[in-house]
């Protein structure tokens, strides 16, 4: 049985109106964002992305539980709404789908927000390293922050996950992981590659508490997120969450699911949409009328023009740079190549 998380005895206050109202504006952002990133793809304006059409609540709900003066988050490459969330400029980490930057332009230790990770399973490595370094840093009794990695059902079959949380629970590293179980690994469903059809459970043979939440409620995720950030930054160690989702679309922009699901399993299995739970739970609790979601609407469609308009604004890099950010000293043959390119492409 897994040592579980207790959300009730972490003392969190409940959110206030405008903080409900908030993350049903943020969720909406990232619904359009995402929309139109996909949109942008087709149009060559990006070359590839990886939509998260679902998982806005396990997304918005972690990132607005964030301290982000203290924590540092540590993602994957499908997590557009943390970044927003947590104030990452989106035009800076949308230039990283361009592809032409080294790392994107937004700044990983300003913005907390480290570079997105393709690697499957590779940002829980750094997670830890860095969460352990907090514990070596931080003087007796010094509040410490914590940091959050984010990894899917798929990439918890990787043996880096398995390093990863044995290491923190031996160190008591302050790091939260955070798996965004969405049914499927690319094409593979859940019970195909998870022994016991739970992530979660899996932290009971590490000594790791864990919790697994409703991924498409965001105000249960983001208590559940805010209790194992307490519960790391109080110096108890790291903790699991596994919010249970769906990827409602492709895993990649060149990815069709079509050939492993039909559109009747993928309605049967996705569940309600987390935007139109939070949209009938302010309306139940008459904190937000039809002129609300309206505003909110308008302002994310403006907010995606902006980041368009940014997006297109961004001018091609040196081809040079290929090569200039390799070694911190080049190679015979990396300058051999670069010679090469340079009289191929420049005549020079």
């Amino acid at each position: 049985m897994a040592l579980e998380l207790a959300v009730e005895q972490a003392n969190l206050p409940e959110l206030s109106a405008d903080q409900l109202r908030q993350l049903y504006r943020l969720m909406v952002a990232v619904r359009h964002l995402d929309e139109s990133a996909i949109r942008w793809q087709r149009q060559g304006l990006i070359p590839g992305y990886a939509p998260e059409l679902g998982q806005e609540a396990a997304q918005v709900g972690s990132g607005f539980a964030l301290d982000m003066t203290r924590d540092f988050v540590f993602p994957t490459y499908r997590e557009m709404g943390v970044a927003r969330t947590a104030g990452v400029d989106m035009v800076q980490y949308m230039s990283t789908h361009k592809a032409v930057w080294h790392g994107g332009l937004y700044d990983p230790a300003a913005s907390r927000f480290a570079p997105i990770q393709a690697v499957v399973a590779g940002s829980v490595l750094h997670a830890v390293g860095w969460a352990h370094a907090q514990t070596l840093d931080a003087e007796p009794g010094q509040e410490r922050g914590a940091a959050i990695t984010y990894f899917g059902d798929g990439a918890s079959s990787q043996g880096d996950v398995h390093e990863a949380m044995n290491f923190a629970a031996v160190l008591k590293a302050p790091v939260v992981f955070f798996v965004q179980n969405n049914g499927w690994a690319i094409s593979v469903p859940t019970e195909r590659q998870v022994a016991g059809g739970s992530v979660a459970a899996r932290a009971a043979g590490y000594g790791i508490p864990s919790l697994q939440v409703d991924g498409n409620d965001v105000v249960a995720v983001a208590q559940a997120t805010a209790a194992a950030l307490a519960h790391a930054r109080a110096g108890n160690g790291p903790a699991v969450i596994e919010a249970m989702t769906y990827r409602r679309g492709p895993h990649s922009t060149s990815d069709d699911p079509g050939r492993y699901r039909t559109l009747d399993e993928e309605r049967a299995a996705a569940g309600e949409d987390p935007l139109a739970r939070m949209r009938a739970r302010l309306l139940e609790a008459g904190i937000a009328d039809e002129a609300f979601f309206a505003d909110a609407l308008a302002a994310a469609k403006a907010e995606e023009e902006q980041i368009r308009t940014g997006l297109e604004a961004l001018g091609p890099r040196p081809g040079t740079e290929m090569f200039d950010f390799v070694y911190q000293e080049p190679t015979e043959a990396l300058k051999a190549q670069a010679a090469a390119w340079r009289e191929e492409s420049e005549h020079v």
